[in-house]
């Protein structure tokens, strides 16, 4: 069998992202998909990302999220310049509400 080139994406892991339901279903299958220091990275980014979406500026970022300055820049360009989705997900769940905590679970 062929080895997919480096470009393809295996859309089955997003199809069972989608099909996850609750927090804590979605919580249990990153934890046993990642490694930690995988999660935090991630968790880390939507932090700062949160706080730029709520115009926070870059000393507060840093201070709150420990998050490198290269960090905080490159979060800063994908929410510049990305797709939109992380901008548009946060703006679904503060229209319903339902805006994520900080809470760990």
């Amino acid at each position: 069998m062929p080895r997919p080139s480096k470009k393809e994406r295996s859309v089955a892991l997003y199809e069972h992202i989608a099909a996850l339901e609750t927090v804590e279903e979605c919580c249990r299958f990153f934890d046993d998909l990642c490694a930690i220091t995988e999660l935090r990275a991630m968790e880390q980014r939507f932090d700062v990302a949160k706080m730029l979406h709520e115009g926070k500026v870059y000393k507060e970022i840093l201070s709150e999220t420990g998050a490198s300055s290269a960090t905080v820049s490159r979060v800063n360009r994908f929410m510049s310049y990305g797709t939109g989705a992380v901008a548009e997900v946060m703006e679904r769940l503060e229209q319903r509400g339902e805006a994520p905590t900080k809470e760990t679970v």
